[in-house]
């Protein structure tokens, strides 16, 4: 079963990772993380893939942390907890540094962990149905280590309204923000997607993508490892918060929280 929490094939130089999850709505727990951050990994190493897409399997593209994981992190250590973190942390920076081209293809809610998913690919399609969220406080997180590349993507003032709110959005409303590429329907973002990473495949130079990919990155965020660090550690230290048992509590017990 584990085997099959990630799928990764490759077709005509493509490489295409599915979050395999549906029956949890593709939420996140650390073996998921793990998992997805070994197959990036296998990406960047594959001679036969030139490009990366990100999908997912089922009517939800990631919805988030998974409900065990959720209640195992009550009881966690500041230690597991920062080991968790850097987990985390692993996992965004390998598709952040990746030497080849990430595209999202979301047809579904990317919530919490699973839009900071979305926000580390290059490039992001999804199906106008799909939502997006940074949901952390209203559960007592904080959203420590995507902020890191939210920043990057789109204004400081559009990144205090969604991750202060914690409130849903559209993806008409991502693709203003800058947070994604493009919205198309669901009958053609296969299509889209896969007619955009063949594009990339045979109209561009592998190293000079990755060359650009690495030069956008520096420029952009030449502050990128110290603000991980210090997320990391913020991460850590909420867990250990009152207002996070607080927010867990009534979020396992589906009670609605006056804060």
């Amino acid at each position: 079963m584990t085997e099959n929490l990630v799928l990764y094939t490759v077709t005509e130089r493509i490489a295409t990772i599915t979050i395999n999850r549906p029956e949890k709505r593709n939420a996140l727990n650390p073996e998921l993380v793990s998992l997805l951050t070994e197959a990036f990994i296998r990406a960047s190493e594959d001679d036969e893939a030139k490009i990366v897409i990100l999908n997912a399997n089922g009517p939800a593209f990631s919805a988030g942390a998974d409900l065990a994981y959720l209640q195992q992190l009550q009881h966690n250590t500041f230690e597991e907890n920062l080991a968790d973190s850097e987990n985390l942390k692993r996992l965004f920076t390998t598709i952040y540094y990746l030497p080849k081209i990430v595209i999202a293809q979301v047809e579904g809610h990317a919530i919490a962990g699973g839009c900071g998913l979305a926000t580390v690919c290059d490039i992001i399609f999804s199906v106008p149905e799909a939502s997006f969220g940074y949901t952390e406080v209203k559960l007592g997180f904080v959203p420590a280590i995507v902020s890191c590349f939210l920043l990057r993507k789109t204004s400081e003032t559009i990144a205090k309204k969604i991750l202060l709110s914690g409130e849903l959005f559209s993806a008409e409303k991502a693709l203003e923000y800058g947070l994604i590429t493009c919205v198309t329907n669901k009958a053609d973002i296969h299509l889209k997607t896969k007619e955009f990473a063949l594009n990339l495949c045979t109209e561009t130079s592998a190293n000079s993508l990755m060359v650009t990919k690495q030069l956008i990155g520096l420029t952009t965020n030449p502050g990128l490892e110290k603000s991980l660090s210090m997320a990391v550690q913020i991460n850590a230290r909420v867990r250990d918060s009152e207002d996070f048992k607080k927010g867990i509590n009534a979020f396992l017990s589906k009670e609605k929280l006056q804060w």
